[in-house]
């Protein structure tokens, strides 16, 4: 009987999606209700424990410090510059603004986490620009959407974060192990627009001649070193002192937070009315993500009561395959829950019941979550309800539609299932550079 209810519960939490309920308030409704029905009152005297065990973890604190570090960036127009410049030193190619876009999505991802934040920021930047020079605008948005994604398996990143949670690593250890997912992700996405621009260079042309003379030689290095710069530090003073030992990944947030007023500072761009408002956002995004990982817990309490963790347990063992049929069916599960979910929904609904199966069979927790990490990322480009491209069409102009925006993704998402594949099929990908500095 308890099982069923724990069917129930699952099934529960869905329709209150679907009906519109914010997925906080749905996910605790969801626990309370079916729990209650399983084993009373019992229910109230655990989840206290549990709620406390969230709210004082120290290494949540690096959630609101990486929020407000990419908040701070983003208000400091830090995109901008780079985009500029990185176009200029790429104008001669075809598709070279494309090629710009991904390499600052890289720099964005790894200086800010915040998808909203890097997708809206390049929408405004570039859509205009890329339309006026003949960019093919399914395959800007595409490029757009593809390069603000990144941030979330580039270190330092939010899913990264709440992943080592759920999974019981350290995040250092999973900065470490999605870096070269990360960078070959990016670069799979580079070699496409390189080879778009040179079989189709209507669809991506190069930035004109007469306008790459208006900056060029000196000029231009100085300005390329004024952009880039503080970015590369920002990354290396967060990343080194991880990577290094020098610094818990909470600390190197608080280092990341100050790093960024810092750079605010050295743009001449820093004023009481940006603190204000970077402070404003990040409590804002810091409060909705407490809230659903709050409600999750009294979820999970729940659904471990109902003996749920045992009904999934011998659900994967009967799948073909042994451990490797268990994994396709998370991967399959994760990338069409991508269609219909968020990753924050995704990580606390799906992974806490399937993961304990993975961990019981030995599988190996790093690779997984690299896997996992790489997989949930196509959840912000998948359509209907892929967040990045609810982000694209409301910053974007007036002439780019819905079915122009998910006729541009449909490449990138072919390249995210490929990378897939190669991080499944070469595990090395994502363990050697944990192996190598001994983590």
């Amino acid at each position: 009987m308890e099982e069923y209810l724990a069917v129930y519960m699952i099934l529960g939490f869905m329709v209150f999606l679907l009906i519109g309920m914010p997925v906080g308030i749905g996910i605790a409704v969801a626990g309370f209700a079916f729990g209650w029905m399983g084993f009373g009152d019992f229910l109230f005297n655990l989840v206290p424990s549990r709620i406390y065990g969230v709210v004082t973890k120290y290494e949540f604190l690096a959630i609101p410090l990486f929020v407000y570090m990419g908040v701070m960036l983003e208000k400091s127009r830090v995109a901008e510059d780079m985009l500029e410049v990185i176009g200029r030193l790429s104008g001669r190619l075809s598709g070279g603004m494309g090629v710009a876009l991904i390499i600052v999505g890289v720099l964005m991802g790894a200086s800010t986490g915040i998808v909203g934040a890097t997708v809206v920021t390049l929408t405004m930047l570039t859509m205009p620009v890329l339309l006026k020079r003949g960019y093919d605008g399914g395959l800007a948005a595409g490029a757009i959407c593809a390069s603000g994604t990144l941030g979330q398996i580039i270190p330092p990143s939010l899913v990264l974060i709440l992943l080592a949670d759920i999974m019981g690593e350290s995040v250092g250890t999973l900065f470490a192990a999605s870096m070269m997912p990360g960078l070959m992700l990016a670069g799979l996405y580079i070699a496409f627009i390189l080879l778009t621009g040179k079989f189709r260079p209507d669809l991506m042309p190069p930035i004109p001649e007469d306008e790459r003379a208006e900056i060029q030689g000196w000029a231009l290095a100085r300005k390329a070193l004024m952009a880039i710069t503080p970015p590369l530090l920002l990354v290396g003073g967060v990343l080194g002192t991880i990577i290094a030992g020098f610094a818990a990944p909470t600390e190197a947030a608080g280092v990341g937070a100050v790093l960024a007023i810092l750079i605010a500072a050295l743009y001449g761009r820093l004023n009481w009315g940006m603190i204000w408002d970077a402070a404003q956002s990040a409590l804002r995004i810091s409060a909705m993500i407490f809230f659903i990982l709050i409600a999750a817990q009294v979820f999970s309490v729940a659904f471990r009561g109902l003996n749920g963790e045992d009904l999934v347990q011998d659900t994967l063992a009967l799948l073909p395959g042994g451990e490797t049929g268990a994994l396709l069916f998370l991967m399959l599960l994760l990338f069409v829950l991508g269609f219909f979910l968020e990753w924050i929904e995704i990580s606390y609904i799906a992974l806490p019941l399937l993961l304990p199966f993975f961990k019981m069979a030995g599988t190996d927790m790093v690779w997984l979550a690299a896997l996992i990490a790489l997989n949930l990322q196509t959840s912000f480009l998948t359509p209907p309800f892929g967040w990045a491209l609810f982000f694209l069409k409301g910053a974007a102009p007036p002439g780019v539609t819905t079915g122009m925006i998910y006729r541009g993704v449909l490449p990138f998402i072919g390249i995210q299932v490929l990378a897939l594949v190669l991080l499944f099929k070469v595990p090395a990908i994502a363990t050697w550079l944990p192996n190598a500095i001994g983590w």
